[in-house]
């Protein structure tokens, strides 16, 4: 059923065109005339799910298929969220105004943790069941993916089916079974009996957990033969025949990312201990110049954007970069299209490359040592050094930078307060170059950022213990008062929410009880600081008997099992182990181009392409 909002509404929330719909480049399809209708939901914000590279891709891909509409769902913000409760207003795509329970499919990309009382909100809004054993025939099926379901149960509960690994592999293939039997019109349970098959599909009501006496994880058993015991992410071998989107949509308001984002390759050859993306995308799978080049022309002509993002978790150690950005100012100069460089290493910041971008507007530089001594770098495996940061600083002041974004963190794994005077020391270093170079007249801004550390699965750091609060709060403390200049802007993140975080990232099934209890007394738009309820969510902790510090601040036994050990990434357990063990020691690992250090990936079928085998 469609749903027609009142102007009144619209003209009395803020950012109206949040719920609007009818962007440029927006997907127009008759609904009546698709086998499977398929919502996609961001469960934040419209500004941050516009952002999103991963729906951007699979919108389009999946609109491309006759068979198939896909339309986009966002977490209404809370002036929204009240007229459309008092109106009886259900939560809507912005396609068609469809409500939510009338699609076949309805899928929630999970980028972030603290998103969580965000889904409950949004299938409470849509007349959805929020537990998915209350779902009954006819009703839509709720999936999920994204980095945050590597660990799944923690929303176990509410979610019917997860896809592990890179969706583009896996939903044609869901969608197919999916027509067959709704076709055959037969029980539900048996559509979800036969994706439970297919390599990256994790149904959880088919799985037993078991506990010990002492709160830690007995085991995760399948229900019988047929269930696979463990899960095999899936990922795409070549991303140069992979799908990309030829136009993308153009919405009417500002959005975080508001331009062209040219994915370059996926996967990182870095190996930070503390990265989980570093670790769950790999191999290494790199897009050709040339597929690059076409992708961008073709997205500057459809979408009229002014800036090309090179995207990747590391883009300067894409082995391309230097000949592909030559070639791109060269088409996008003429067209004064800019290009920016995120994801830039101190240790990889050619001289070549700083010139290409001198040639449009200059776009940002970001660098993230992470930490600010050698020692606790060596811990984290960062592979850089004071002299690389030193020389790249140097190299955007001559290129002309006078901004420049730092990355750290606070409370990694042996971290004293010697390291985190190091990260005052660079800062101050750096100010010192600048006016060694460029005199002592004005220019210069430095963001200084120091996210806490959160222990992520399927990291070398996934056994050890995160920091209380009150002792990041005080190291948080002790940076700010040694960064006393005008030229730092120093920003830092709330502890308290780190410290769920890393209660989610970790939890097993129990967590879900205490989510859905937060989302009860209000907890919603966690990732935001003025709708953060900490009182609220230690109410609902307390309340189900649930301890964070079991969760956040323990550090766990090589031995114990853990709520994923059912999932596998392709990376080895024991190399995990090993790599914690080289941490303690203060031992680095080169990255994948220098040598292989054996992860595991290289016994993956197809995972030759990273060639580091």
């Amino acid at each position: 059923m469609q749903i027609k909002i009142k102007d009144e509404i619209l003209s009395s929330v803020e950012k109206p065109a949040r719920y609007t719909g009818n962007e440029w480049n927006m997907v127009v399809k008759d609904e009546t005339s698709v086998d499977v209708r398929f919502a996609f939901c961001f469960p934040d914000v419209y500004e941050i799910g516009m952002s999103h590279l991963g729906m951007k891709i699979l919108y389009h891909m999946l609109n491309d298929r006759d068979d198939c509409y896909c339309e986009r769902v966002f977490a209404p913000w809370t002036d929204m969220e009240t007229k459309m409760r008092e109106n009886g207003i259900p939560a809507f795509s912005h396609e068609t105004h469809s409500e939510l329970s009338d699609f076949d499919i309805v899928g929630f990309t999970i980028q972030y943790e603290m998103v969580y009382t965000n889904i409950l909100n949004i299938l409470d809004l849509s007349g959805i069941p929020i537990l998915s054993s209350d779902r009954k025939e006819g009703m839509p099926f709720v999936c999920a993916g994204g980095p945050c379901v590597y660990n799944p149960e923690p929303i176990s509960d509410f979610i019917d089916f997860f896809v592990i690994g890179e969706a583009e592999e896996v939903l044609p293939e869901i969608i197919e079974e999916y027509k067959v039997w709704k076709k055959a019109g037969l029980p539900r349970k048996q559509f979800l009996y036969k994706i439970a098959t297919i390599q990256g599909v994790y149904v959880p009501s088919f799985y037993t957990v078991e506990y010990n006496d002492d709160g830690t994880l007995k085991g995760i058993t399948p229900e019988n033969e047929l269930i696979p015991a463990t899960i095999k992410k899936r990922f795409i071998k070549n991303l140069d025949s992979s799908y990309y989107p030829s136009e993308i949509i153009v919405p009417y308001i500002a959005i975080v990312h508001d331009r062209i984002m040219l994915e370059i390759f996926r996967g990182c050859i870095r190996g930070c201990r503390f990265c989980q993306a570093g670790f769950i995308y790999r191999p290494v799978r790199e897009r050709s110049s040339e597929r690059l080049l076409q992708m961008a022309s073709k997205l500057v002509a459809s979408t009229g954007y002014e800036e090309v993002s090179l995207t990747s978790l590391s883009t300067s150690d894409y082995s391309e970069l230097e000949g592909f950005t030559e070639s791109l100012v060269k088409e996008m100069q003429p067209l004064k299209v800019n290009f920016s460089l995120p994801s830039i290493r101190v240790d990889a910041f050619p001289r070549a490359l700083m010139e290409q971008a001198q040639k449009v507007r200059k776009g940002g530089l970001t660098f993230a040592p992470e930490a600010g001594t050698q020692r606790l770098r060596d811990v984290i495996n960062k592979g850089i050094t004071e002299e690389d940061l030193e020389k790249s600083v140097r190299m955007a002041f001559e290129g002309g930078w006078s901004t420049l974004k730092f990355y750290f963190m606070l409370g990694l794994p042996s971290e004293t307060y010697e390291d985190v005077q190091g990260i005052s020391d660079l800062a101050l270093k750096t100010i010192d170059i600048y006016n060694s170079m460029k005199g002592r007249g004005r220019g210069l801004t430095i963001n200084l950022s120091a996210a806490s550390f959160v222990p992520k699965p399927f990291t070398p750091f996934q056994w050890v213990a995160q920091e209380k609060v009150e002792d990041l709060n005080q190291k948080s403390a002790f940076l700010k008062e040694k960064l006393k200049s005008k030229i730092i802007k120093y920003s830092y993140s709330d502890n308290r929410t780190s410290l769920l975080e890393a209660v989610f990232a970790r939890g097993d099934r129990r967590i879900g009880k205490v989510i859905l209890l937060a989302w009860k007394k209000g907890c919603k738009f966690d990732a935001w600081s003025e709708h953060f309820k900490i009182s609220k969510w230690m109410e609902a902790f307390n309340e189900c008997a649930i301890d964070t510090e079991f969760y956040a601040n323990r550090e766990r036994d090589y031995e114990e099992i853990l709520p994923w050990d059912h999932i596998d990434i392709g990376v080895t357990k024991q190399f995990l182990i090993s790599e914690a063990k080289k941490a303690k020691q203060g031992i680095t690992t080169p990255n994948c181009r220098e040598k292989c250090s054996g992860c595991g990936l290289s016994s993956v079928e197809g995972a030759d392409i990273c060639g580091m085998a």
